[in-house]
This record gives structure tokens, sequence and C-alpha cells, in this order.
């Protein structure tokens, strides 16, 4: 039997992302400053009204690295009990490529994107189907569906 001074730590923890610049563009691509666009919904102030909009702030939470709000906004029976996300990883753009249901008058919804990345000279790709539902009256996010 080891020492415990020989165990690895059940998670990584990484330092904290310098915050985003609430003047700056949002990460999600929209035209308004982060403050006005997503960094409204990850300080609490407002709530996304359709499921595009939750995914969008989603992927501006990766991007400016908000592990709360992942949390926050992931269904209770699918959500991970951590999340440790990558400093060294830099989310670069988003294209929604389909979205369907997930409007004010839905209770659950899809949304289709691409999720470019880099990590140092190395760039990838991730394409996601994920569905969204509402929970205790908001969007959350539920799981990616399998293609």
């Amino acid at each position: 039997m080891g020492s415990m001074s020989q165990r690895r730590p059940r998670h990584r923890t990484f330092p904290p992302r310098p915050a985003a610049d609430p003047a700056g563009p949002c990460p999600c691509g929209g035209s308004a400053a982060y403050r006005d666009c997503c960094g409204r919904l990850h300080s609490g102030r407002a709530t996304a009204s359709t499921a595009e909009q939750l995914m969008r702030s989603r992927y501006s939470a990766f991007a400016v690295g908000d592990r709360d709000y992942l949390l926050r906004t992931w269904h209770p029976s699918t959500r991970p009990r951590s999340l440790d996300l990558d400093p060294g990883t830099e989310w670069v753009r988003l294209e929604v490529l389909s979205a369907t249901g997930g409007t004010p008058f839905h209770n659950e919804g899809t949304v289709a994107f691409r999720a470019v990345h880099r990590a140092g000279a190395r760039e990838g790709v991730l394409d996601e189907h994920s569905r969204f539902v509402r929970h205790e009256g908001g969007w959350v996010y539920l799981d990616a569906i399998a293609d």
C-alpha cells in the first residue's frame, strides 16, 4: 500500500483564467459586447430565453472559464460533480449549424454547432448536437445526441 503523499489527486485544479473584458466582443460571436450579451447570463442578471441562447452562453462560459455557470446550467440528472477547464485551451470560434424547438414556447430543443479551439499551435474542432430542456422554468443543457 502506498502512502498518502504518493496518491494522485482525484481532480486536477487549474488557476482561474483572467476575467473577460466586459466591453470586449462576446466569445459567442454576437454583435454585442460581452457584458451586454453572454455576460448578462453569466452574472445572473438575465436568463436564456431560447436553447440556442443558452448554448451560446455556455460556449462563452467555456471561453472565459466560468465553471460555475456551466455547472449551474447543466441538468441535475447529467451534471458532473465537478468540472475542470483547461486554461491551455482557447475557444476561437462558434458556428451554429442548426436548431430545432428551443423557443420560449417549447420545453425542449436541440442545437447543432461547431466550436473551434486551439491548444498551443494545434487547432481542433468540436462538432456536437446538444439537447436542452426546461428545468425549474429555465433552459439547461441535458446531453449530446449520439450520431
